[in-house]
């Protein structure tokens, strides 16, 4: 008896100890929040449309329902309600953060997309009109300016570090309910998604939801290493796969949108495809890491600096490049005039060209 109880006390004993080392292994994300969640900000807009769908300031004609014409305008625009010619108020819900104590602000494109009035929310409750300084459609970035001194505001950190695999923390304002808290580790990274071709997402499995667009991805530094920006989903909620805008790109159209409103490009001028195994022994290549030329754009800089139709371009400045994706987010990364260096293998040959975009 005294030996079973033995037993069963050096089980629970071993039981308690792996619980409490595991435990302590996994991390403490309060100290984060506590730095942090200041700077985090409530976004929402109001932007008017019509009643009937139209865009704002288009007048409907009165049209008796007898006339020719109304069966035309109501098939095409809907039913025409008492009252059709006025504007209603439409909203939206989103986050941001704050990266200057003068109130400069970032969220997501798609939060302030085609906004009559934006405001920013602090978790103090103070609000702000925001001045929309300039939006990226591309990258799905906005910058915001608010009136105020002494903000709060965050570090942003370097995406080119991020592994996967690493604890992540997202905190913003899923359906609504502000400054919540969401953790989850980094699940891929230069990911790419249909119709994005400008920005190599850093996937994750931190819980995100409508409302949370715009808001910061934080590493266990507290830095910004990303933008909540999109998930993917057959539900219209979180399912496990989040994609984050990596914050070195978000820091390049930041800038440019500071600085001009605006933001540019670096081209290269050709069109490629994703290098396969059967073009890459038809070409006698060792690897089909890379992206194929398969034509050149007349007068382009790709055509004056000598590109060819065939031409496997292995790496652009020393980074190497696996596919198409990889190519044209380097080349977009880059800005116009900026003189970038192609590594390219052409008839078997390693060639070195160098290009003004």
């Amino acid at each position: 008896m005294r030996e079973k109880l033995l037993r069963i006390f050096f089980v629970l004993y071993v039981c308690s100890f792996t619980n409490l080392a595991y435990s302590q292994s996994l991390p403490d994300f309060t100290p984060l929040v506590e730095k942090n969640s200041a700077a985090v900000v409530n976004i929402s807009t109001s932007s008017k449309a019509s009643a009937n769908g139209l865009s704002q300031g288009f007048n409907m004609p009165d049209i008796p329902e007898n006339s020719p014409f109304y069966d035309f305008f109501k098939k095409y625009f809907g039913d025409m309600p008492e009252g059709h010619g006025q504007s209603q108020e439409r909203s939206s819900l989103g986050s941001g953060f704050i990266t200057s104590k003068n109130g400069y602000v970032i969220t997501n494109h798609h939060v302030v997309k085609d906004a009559d009035e934006i405001i920013v929310r602090l978790n103090d409750r103070r609000e702000f009109i925001a001045e929309l300084v300039g939006s990226d459609a591309r990258s799905d970035i906005a910058v915001l300016k608010v009136d105020g001194d002494n903000l709060p505001f965050l570090k942003l950190g370097d995406s080119s570090k991020v592994n996967v695999g690493e604890w992540v923390l997202a905190i913003g304002s899923p359906f609504g309910f502000d400054y919540s808290v969401t953790a989850g580790i980094i699940s891929a990274i230069g990911r790419s998604l249909p119709n994005e071709n400008y920005v190599p997402f850093i996937q994750t499995d931190v819980a995100i939801n409508p409302g949370n667009s715009g808001g910061p991805l934080f590493n266990l530094n507290g830095e910004v290493i990303g933008v909540n920006s999109q998930i993917y989903s057959r539900t219209g909620g979180f399912m496990g796969l989040s994609f984050a805008v990596p914050v070195n790109v978000v820091e390049n159209v930041y800038e440019q949108l500071i600085d001009k409103g605006s933001v540019s490009r670096g081209w290269l001028g050709v069109q490629i495809q994703d290098l396969t195994d059967d073009m890459a022994k038809y070409l006698d290549l060792k690897s089909n890491k890379g992206a194929i030329v398969i034509d050149v754009v007349n007068g382009s800089p790709a055509d004056e600096y000598g590109f060819s139709v065939q031409d496997v371009i292995v790496e652009v400045n020393g980074v190497q490049v696996n596919d198409g994706t990889k190519l044209r987010n380097l080349v977009s990364s880059k800005r116009p005039d900026d003189r970038v260096k192609f590594k390219v293998i052409r008839d078997g040959e390693v060639e070195m060209i160098s290009v003004k975009l």
